[in-house]
């Protein structure tokens, strides 16, 4: 008999998504989507359960359905979607807490599945080069969505203590990018004009959409515990993937920036926390070593490829800035690339360089 999953926060694209490639596959019997909302898209073979995981119904649900595997899904990372971010804090926190303590009740759990994200490090000027898992942040969350993660850590590693029967794999994702995405991180990256930090030029390390779905599949199906970075292969600048966007900046002081976020948040533009601010500012990078040697995962699309990808599907920026853009980009390529029309050296011989002008003198 295949596997039984519950995946909550269904009625996001990406959930939704996942939850109907997951019960595609046939080591999995039956998939349950879970969410306080009906998803908007198909969701194929999966049983939508209409429940609020902030409530002790969820417990009901798993003994109901007999679930040995939960997926969570629902930590969010933008208060508008989810009403506020009084109603965001509850979903993350208080949700993750009633489903837990649902799994640690439910004997039929024995794999839970947990998709975090690398803001859990933060992003300071006292930043390591790159992150691994048993790295704390330099600067402890104080508030929104880094400290929303973390709490839910917290009562993730509570429960993997308690239910020490239970397989935990914790998820840390890079920030997920692709057509669909809809994030903090894409909204900015999709701004007509892109306002950026003077003097920094932080590092960027992405997951596509595609490789998310792929690591979440991997860990459903694979008996491996532990917590894992996840990401694609490289880093680029801030600067590099604004370029290959093709998107105008305009380089403010953080201030500045953090002014403007502010007001792009209340017109509902883009999500601009002061997390969001700090990293745009000095970026971040993770090891991923033990995603691939521990959790044997390997995704298929690089950084600067999840980049390419989403970029396909921008608008173009037109007018005067894009063809400002564009001659920019064919008189100065990127490190590593090649200019169009490449001019070879010639040697030039005695006769040429007694003749002004060489042979057309």
């Amino acid at each position: 008999m295949g596997k039984v999953v519950l995946v909550t926060g269904v009625s996001r694209d990406l959930g939704r998504r996942f939850a109907r490639s997951l019960a595609s596959d046939p080591a999995v019997s039956r998939v349950i989507g879970v969410d306080a909302v009906p998803p908007r898209g198909d969701i194929g073979e999966v049983s939508f359960v209409r429940a609020d995981i902030r409530t002790p119904v969820i417990a009901k649900v798993i003994a109901k359905e007999d679930v040995d595997t939960v997926v969570h899904m629902s930590v969010i990372a933008t208060p508008g979607s989810a009403g506020g971010r009084g109603t965001m804090k509850e979903l993350n926190v208080i949700g993750t807490m009633q489903l837990l303590a649902a799994c640690q009740r439910a004997p039929s759990v024995r794999h839970v599945v947990v998709k975090s994200t690398t803001t859990v490090y933060g992003a300071s000027s006292r930043d390591p080069a790159m992150f691994t898992e048993d790295m704390e942040p330099r600067r402890a969350p104080r508030a929104g969505y880094a400290k929303d993660v973390a709490e839910v850590e917290g009562y993730v590693r509570g429960f993997a203590r308690r239910r020490g029967d239970v397989r935990v794999t914790l998820l840390r994702c890079a920030n997920v990018v692709g057509p669909h995405v809809q994030s903090p991180l894409t909204s900015y990256l999709r701004l007509p004009v892109v306002p950026t930090v003077a003097g920094y030029d932080p590092r960027l390390q992405l997951l596509h959409e595609d490789d998310l779905f792929a690591v979440l599949h991997h860990a459903v199906t694979r008996e491996v515990a532990g917590t894992f970075n996840v990401a694609g292969d490289g880093v680029v600048m801030l600067s590099q993937a604004l370029r290959r966007l093709r998107r105008p900046t305009l380089a403010l002081p953080g201030f500045a920036v953090g002014s403007l976020g502010s007001a792009l948040r209340s017109a509902r533009v883009a999500d601009f926390s002061p997390e969001q601010v700090s990293f745009l500012t000095y970026g971040r990078g993770v090891d991923t070593t033990r995603m691939r040697t521990e959790l044997g995962f390997h995704p298929v699309r690089s950084t600067a490829e999840a980049l390419t990808d989403f970029g396909a599907t921008l608008p173009r920026t037109g007018g005067r800035a894009e063809r400002l853009l564009d001659g920019l980009a064919a008189a100065f390529p990127e490190q590593g690339e090649t200019p169009d029309r490449p001019e070879p050296l010639r040697p030039v011989d005695d006769d040429e360089r007694r003749v002004p002008g060489g042979r057309h003198g």
